[in-house]
């Protein structure tokens, strides 16, 4: 059996800081042996020797080097034509020696010259000590990574005449191939990452300096068990000690005053797009940021045409009466995300709170606003319906442009950029670049009227313009793979929060008023920081990424978590929305670190001294989005992250509820069956 976080990647990640922060996450990958008798862990020598060691440690097993050495071609030691290991076992790659026709000459001085080091080493390491003894016992055989596995390979062959109970092999990075042959040959792998294509060990690390043989001596005589090791404060007791508690995930405000500070820009995230105290608690949060720190906007990870309908009846402009009816734009798949009881709740508090305002200075009044772009068609209806009101002429112009995409698409993006892709029908692009550039050029004519609602139509047709501009290229580059299509996403939301930065400000600098200061609400992959993800070098881009990017000190990125619960989500896309039962997380991640300090609802910061050293290192994070895959959750929901740079704070629920949609359907009343039944345990 295989374990492993295997996804698609599209280029190699420096995942871990070294090889010590590596054992640190591949001992939480194979905590089930912590503290169990007749366990035994060896580290490949040299490298895989500080890997290791912090698996030692944290299993509290014993340690010792299991020394083998590569057989490179002779003059192109790059080439491995196989490995000796301890014990003068020897394996070939017999595919490579033929295929280099290397001859048994060749071989046999290869093998003479890697023996003899072999021998030095066991010797500089070990000295007269004998090597462990692995019969009958659970040998976890360590490296710091695998490129070919022949290192390996020998390791496992030659271990196995020592008559082990069993031989687990454990390393940080490996392509997927080579893990599938040791699955082979030991009873189990386990792989914290698997980079997609995989050039060498090295990539995934940023400091892959050489391991020398006094650092090995040295492991190796700093005892690891539990008897010899002193009990250091653990990660949860750690997260215990400095966390703030936060009441239904609402922070005490001078928690708020401190970590939002004077930053005009604040990303909350989700991780899920179900859970309801993900929801309400950013909801209060973000209340307090209007009345208390001047916040005028909430830009949401939601389609801009229909959350300006939002905007509209918030502002008491509009054919809409109630939130209710406001909210009805939201139709596409998943309209629960926004069609919700919370939501609905709080653009009605956000009507009530714009209706007590005076109206002397309307840039004083809170909108809402989306920054998602799958709204392309309806895009379109909103820039033909808004240029029918100011440029009649302009507006069929606008509808023959478009015209372009009702022949390729219908309603149906995907299919479009699956015809423009693959040139089964007619790209859009020029006709959506020309149209957004004739809005702008037209811009001034279109200020005919004065005021405030005049600048903010237009703005929204700019936007719905640009929308289906960067739609069109979404769509057109989903099928070249997940990280380019994801980026054009990414960078539209980016661009859309700076335009809508631009234009508020605009407005209050000719009233004299400070710089807009706008809340974004989306899901943690979005919010936090990509640089601090193992897919960020996959070249994948986010929305908090690149905030940071363009703002520095200006904005706050905040992440929410949760352990287990109930949360509203679909099988698969375009699903009913079931309430599913989450499962607990999983073993090595910062959600099992947070519900193993026994806190409820608290919030961590990540600049505290305290809690760095938790905060920094490398874990994994669960992201449910509005599907949920529990039978495959590992891979499906699950990334390694490095909590401290992705947020600035991170606020955790241990026990959280399903959202609940304005209209549940019976099949969401009724729920998930829980896995445990008929127990309920």
């Amino acid at each position: 059996m295989t374990r492993t976080a295997a996804a698609p990647r599209q280029q190699p990640r420096r995942l871990f800081r070294d090889r010590r922060e590596a054992g640190r996450v591949l001992a939480e990958l194979l905590s089930s042996y912590r503290a169990k008798p007749d366990v035994i862990v060896l580290g490949l020598a040299r490298g895989g020797v500080p890997v290791a060691f912090e698996v030692a440690a944290a299993l509290r097993a014993p340690l010792d080097a299991f020394i083998v050495r590569k057989l490179g071609l002779p003059d192109r030691e790059e080439f491995a034509i196989g490995a000796v290991a301890a014990g003068g076992r020897i394996v070939l790659n017999d595919d490579v020696v033929r295929g280099l026709r290397v001859s048994p000459d060749q071989i046999r001085a290869v093998v003479e010259r890697e023996t003899r080091e072999l021998e030095r080493r066991e010797t500089a390491y070990r000295g007269a000590k004998p090597p462990a003894d692995v019969a009958g016992k659970t040998v976890i055989l360590v490296d710091d990574g695998l490129a070919t596995g022949a290192s390996m390979r020998a390791a496992v062959i030659a271990l196995r005449e020592s008559e082990p109970a069993e031989i687990v092999v454990a390393v940080p990075a490996a392509p997927e191939s080579t893990t599938r042959e040791l699955a082979s040959l030991a009873d189990d792998v386990v792989c914290a990452s698997m980079p997609t294509p995989f050039l060498a060990v090295g990539e995934s690390y940023w400091d892959f300096s050489q391991t020398t043989d006094e650092e090995v001596r040295t492991l190796l005589a700093t005892p690891t068990t539990r008897a010899e090791v002193a009990v250091e404060e653990s990660p949860p007791d750690i997260i215990a000690r400095v966390a703030v508690d936060c009441p239904g995930g609402v922070p005490p405000e001078s928690v708020l005053d401190e970590l939002i500070g004077d930053a005009r820009i604040v990303l909350i995230g989700e991780s899920s797009h179900g859970t309801h105290e993900f929801y309400e608690a950013r909801a209060e949060i973000t209340k307090w940021l209007i009345e208390h720190r001047g916040f005028t906007a909430v830009s949401a990870e939601a389609d801009w045409p229909d959350a300006y309908r939002v905007n509209r009846w918030v502002h008491g402009l509009g054919r809409d009466h109630t939130a209710d009816e406001a909210l009805a734009g939201f139709e596409r798949f998943p309209s629960w995300m926004w069609r919700n009881t919370v939501v609905r709740d709080f653009v009605t508090w956000m009507r009530h709170h714009n209706d007590s305002l005076a109206d002397d200075d309307p840039t004083d009044r809170v909108g809402f606003y989306g920054l998602d772009l799958y709204s392309m068609h309806r895009s379109m209806q909103e820039v033909v319906g808004y240029l029918d009101t100011v440029d009649s002429v302009a507006a069929q112009r606008a509808r023959a442009r478009y015209s372009c995409f009702d022949r390729a698409s219908d309603e149906d993006g995907q299919a479009y950029g699956y015809a423009a892709a693959f040139g089964a029908g007619p790209s859009c692009e020029r006709e959506a670049v020309s149209q957004l550039a004739e809005i702008h050029r037209n811009e001034l004519a279109y200020l005919s009227r004065d005021g405030i609602v005049a600048e903010d139509e237009l703005f929204c047709a700019k936007q719905n313009a640009q929308t289906v501009r960067n739609a069109e290229l979404y769509y057109r580059t989903m099928f070249r793979g997940r990280v380019t299509s994801w980026n054009v996403r990414d960078g539209h939301m980016a661009q859309t929060l700076d335009s809508l930065l631009d234009h508020l400000d605009a407005q209050r600098s000719t009233r004299a008023r400070g710089p807009a200061r706008i809340v974004v609400w989306a899901h943690n992959s979005h919010v936090g920081d990509a640089r601090a993800t193992e897919v960020g070098a996959d070249g994948q881009l986010t929305l908090g990424q690149l905030v940071r990017q363009r703002h520095g000190d200006a904005c706050r990125l905040i992440g929410f978590s949760t352990h287990s619960g109930t949360v509203t989500a679909a099988d698969s896309w375009g699903g009913d929305a079931h309430r599913k039962v989450v499962r607990p997380a999983l073993p090595g991640s910062i959600e099992e670190v947070f519900h193993d300090s026994g806190r409820q609802s608290f919030i961590v910061r990540s600049g505290d001294e305290q809690a760095a050293e938790t905060l920094e290192t490398v874990r994994l994070a669960r992201a449910i989005g509005v599907i949920y895959l529990p039978a495959t959750e590992r891979q499906s929901h699950y990334y390694h992250v490095r909590p401290a740079d992705q947020y600035d704070a991170m606020i955790h629920i241990d026990r959280t509820h399903a959202l609940r949609p304005l209209e549940p359907t019976s099949l969401w009343i009724q729920g998930q069956t829980p896995e445990t039944y008929p127990s309920g345990l």
